[in-house]
């Protein structure tokens, strides 16, 4: 694909780039093609092109809650995050010059982290299973 300049006429190409990787990539392509059937698809780029649209050009074109889409998926792990980030930033190289893309891929690695957040932490769990659980005793 030519470099193209990142704008609003861009997003459409470079969002059918990306999620053609992400479709076919075995760690992220199942979860993708789990929660949106094939005849759904044009509908989800389309809000996908009004999300990053909003995002980067202020377009107010996105009304949605990706925090909720997210969420009710539920199959949603850290390595899908990392998987699908990686992913963009090779095509974001591909399509874009190198400043282009750094600051596409900037604000991809901000919003995954602040989905991350939402799903994944929950403060005072450090994941450590209590002593009298792992002996098989009740806790006092």
């Amino acid at each position: 694909m030519a470099r193209m300049i990142l704008d609003e006429s861009s997003l459409a190409p470079f969002l059918a780039a990306f999620y053609a990787r992400v479709r076919s990539d075995p760690l992220v392509g199942p979860v993708f093609a789990a929660a949106i059937p094939e005849a759904e698809w044009p509908r989800h780029m389309a809000t996908i092109e009004a999300f990053w649209s909003s995002v980067l050009f202020k377009t107010g074109r996105y009304k949605g809650n990706p925090f909720g889409r997210h969420q009710a998926l539920g199959a949603l792990r850290p390595e899908h995050f990392a998987r699908w980030l990686a992913l963009f930033r090779e095509t974001a190289a591909s399509c874009f010059a190198p400043d282009e893309a750094e600051a596409l891929q900037a604000r991809a690695e901000r919003i995954g982290a602040s989905l991350q957040a939402g799903l994944f932490f929950r403060p005072g769990d450090t994941g450590a299973v209590p002593t009298a659980c792992r002996a098989g005793r009740p806790a006092r």
